[in-house]
């Protein structure tokens, strides 16, 4: 099945199109741009942590960057990513030649990607989240019978906080505070960022179109899913009197894993397309540089192993 194209024409405004010169823009713009807003929104609510929010969106805005070879949806255009990578008339800004795309770099092209995803998309659902947080612990809760309650708009909000959390607190995961800590967090942000990637690679190696309302279903049940083996996890990590994970948790990395062994059923002619060798030392050199910086040059983590 053919993948949207992301990457294709990303001229601004077609001059050949006067009936619809920005039909580009429109075509590009659908229903994944708000998803990134509400889907980050939603995601703090999950972490609770502005940090490990950070963390996790700019690792998959580089996931996107170094995946991009297998999956055409990563290959996105000039104003919101630094595209395929083929310097031609069709995929620059207007009035840009192949020269001046190699003159000016591709390492500025890309700047607009972190401006519309990390930034504005990713950002304001980071800060919206973050503000949800406060509201939701600040407010003050009136638990009472719901037969109790009379108004049927009261009844029907007392039915829909039954799903919410019993009281919202903010999670500090404490990444540097002891070896062991820091490699759970790892993992942590490790499976997340699994999971984010299996969104993407399922529907493409299983031929399913990005407006299918399995993609929607699937969202909507591993959002609640995920929230309760995120708080189990941070119980296990911040309590001491708990040596074991909770069922969600276990339910939760099991359903990950599965979809994962599905992707490589599937899709093992996809995911076995070797990296470009120039995306692959680029990746090489940020992994050793950022080795050096957590382990060679940071002493402020502790040795000990415990969590």
């Amino acid at each position: 099945m053919e993948e949207k194209d992301y990457g294709g024409s990303c001229l601004l405004q077609d001059h050949e199109r006067p009936d619809d010169p920005y039909h580009n823009i429109k075509d590009k713009l659908d229903l994944f741009v708000p998803l990134h807003f509400f889907g980050w929104w939603m995601k703090t609510l999950l972490l609770r942590d502005w940090w490990l929010c950070w963390v996790v969106s700019v690792m998959f805005e580089l996931l996107e960057y170094t995946l991009e070879h297998q999956l055409p949806n990563f290959s996105e255009c000039w104003w919101d990513h630094e595209g395929t990578g083929e310097a031609d008339d069709s995929v620059l800004p207007e009035g840009w030649t192949p020269a001046t795309a190699s003159r000016v770099g591709r390492s500025q092209v890309a700047t607009f990607r972190w401006i519309m995803d990390a930034l504005v998309c990713n950002g304001l659902g980071i800060y919206c989240g973050l503000q949800s947080l406060k509201y939701f612990s600040m407010k003050t809760y009136h638990w009472r019978g719901l037969w109790n309650i009379p108004s049927y708009r009261g009844k029907l909000r007392r039915i829909i906080g039954q799903f919410g959390p019993y009281v919202w607190i903010d999670y500090d995961w404490k990444p540097l505070s002891s070896l062991g800590r820091w490699f759970s967090v790892l993992a942590l942000v490790a499976m997340f960022l699994l999971a984010e990637l299996n969104t993407f690679y399922l529907k493409f190696v299983l031929w399913v179109k990005p407006g299918h309302w399995v993609n929607l279903v699937r969202l909507i049940f591993i959002l609640p899913w995920g929230a309760v083996a995120l708080r189990e996890v941070f119980q296990f990590l911040d309590d001491p009197d708990i040596t074991k994970f909770g069922r969600q948790s276990w339910l939760f990395l099991s359903i990950v894993c599965t979809e994962l062994l599905i992707v490589i059923k599937f899709g093992w002619d996809t995911v076995t397309i070797p990296f470009p060798r120039r995306r692959s030392d680029r990746q090489t050199t940020l992994l050793i540089y950022g080795l050096d910086q957590a382990f060679v040059r940071d002493s402020d983590i502790s040795p000990d192993l415990g969590f």
